[in-house]
């Protein structure tokens, strides 16, 4: 993809909305519709990357109910013709092809490259990923066996989408909200992932969210790390005008 004269690729993640609750978390959705609405004068592609949903659970003919504004707006910006890529985070894991058959936007669960305008990234959510988090790893394994959302498929929308709201608001370790400040680049298992993917492959640009802290870290020299933040405290976003790629923050 070639970034046009004028134009932008957005980046952004972990907007958790229905957390706590739908009612709190709607002024944060209204913010989130309108920079959408702004971003779509100058943008040539955006990318979600994970978590836009506390809980996504989608059962063969139901899907969470509140976010219609949200969904809206994401419709009628791809019916525009800008692309939209969403990448799954550990809170909507379980979305399946709701997105690619209703929105035409394609979901990806696992990291993937692209090349803007001759720069290489690796974009994607960042959960589990890097040398650590075994338990958060382990939890995932069996979150994501088939047999796991067969079993949970079979519990009503009544009593399943309640349940698993109530265990995501209240695990911070599920929802990457542990600890909201810098460990240092030993200790960020996404850092070391990146310098791992390093010594593999040349990349110009990683992006990820999960960590509900915005960073921005020079990779020795060879590449520069980013995450995006949040739209629970930070409300911050990167952009890439096929030169530079900045983190930048919501202004309201």
């Amino acid at each position: 993809m070639k970034v046009s004269p004028g134009k932008k690729i957005y980046f952004a993640s972990d907007n958790h909305l229905g957390a706590p609750t739908q009612e709190e978390s709607r002024p944060r959705e209204a913010r989130f519709v309108k920079w959408l609405d702004e971003i779509k004068e100058d943008a040539e592609a955006i990318f979600l990357l994970g978590d836009l949903f506390d809980f996504w659970f989608e059962y063969k003919h139901v899907v969470p109910k509140g976010f219609v504004r949200t969904l809206g707006k994401l419709a009628e910006i791809r019916d525009s013709g800008i692309p939209i890529y969403f990448f799954v985070g550990n809170h909507d894991l379980w979305m399946q092809d709701y997105f690619q058959k209703e929105l035409n936007i394609p979901v990806y669960h696992k990291p993937k490259e692209f090349k803007f305008s001759g720069k290489k990234f690796l974009v994607g959510h960042g959960d589990g990923l890097g040398p650590g988090d075994h338990g958060y790893k382990r939890m995932k394994k069996v979150f994501t066996n088939p047999l796991s959302k067969w079993f949970y498929r079979w519990l009503h929308p009544d009593l399943g989408v309640p349940l698993a709201q109530y265990f995501s608001v209240k695990n911070k370790a599920i929802s990457g909200e542990e600890d909201m400040k810098f460990l240092g680049e030993e200790k960020e298992w996404l850092i070391q992932y990146c310098k791992r993917k390093l010594e593999q492959k040349d990349y110009d640009y990683f992006l990820f969210g999960h960590r509900h802290l915005p960073m921005e870290i020079d990779l020795d020299g060879k590449a520069t790390y980013i995450n995006t933040g949040d739209w629970i405290n930070h409300y911050t976003f990167a952009q890439f005008d096929g030169k530079d790629l900045k983190l930048e923050k919501l202004v309201f």
